[in-house]
């Protein structure tokens, strides 16, 4: 048998139902006696495998052929990695073990 959630019409609560598919409730709310109106949930749907979303119907992108391709080495600034720093590095100060 089927779950069906109704609702109250004057306080607002909602009360889960077991019944059969081909039955009508005509039952009250529990908490004060008002009309129970059915609610209706969306079914959950799940999307599996491709073809479901933009970008799986799209074409890889190809390089635009108006700008011209050019084989020159890049500058030296480009290639480096590391992020430049104003601050030097130092070393902090070993302590003395004489004592």
């Amino acid at each position: 048998m089927p779950l069906y959630d109704y609702r109250c019409t004057k306080c607002g609560k909602v009360t889960e139902v077991r019944h059969g598919f081909e039955e009508a409730y005509s039952g009250t709310c529990p908490s004060c006696g008002g009309e129970l109106q059915r609610v209706f949930n969306p079914a959950p749907i799940l999307f599996k495998g491709s073809g479901f979303y933009v970008t799986d119907s799209r074409k890889k992108s190809e390089p635009k052929s108006d700008a011209p391709k050019t084989d020159a080495p890049k500058s030296d600034a480009a290639k480096t990695d590391a992020p430049k720093t104003d601050a030097p590095k130092t070393d902090a100060p070993k302590p003395d073990s004489a004592a």
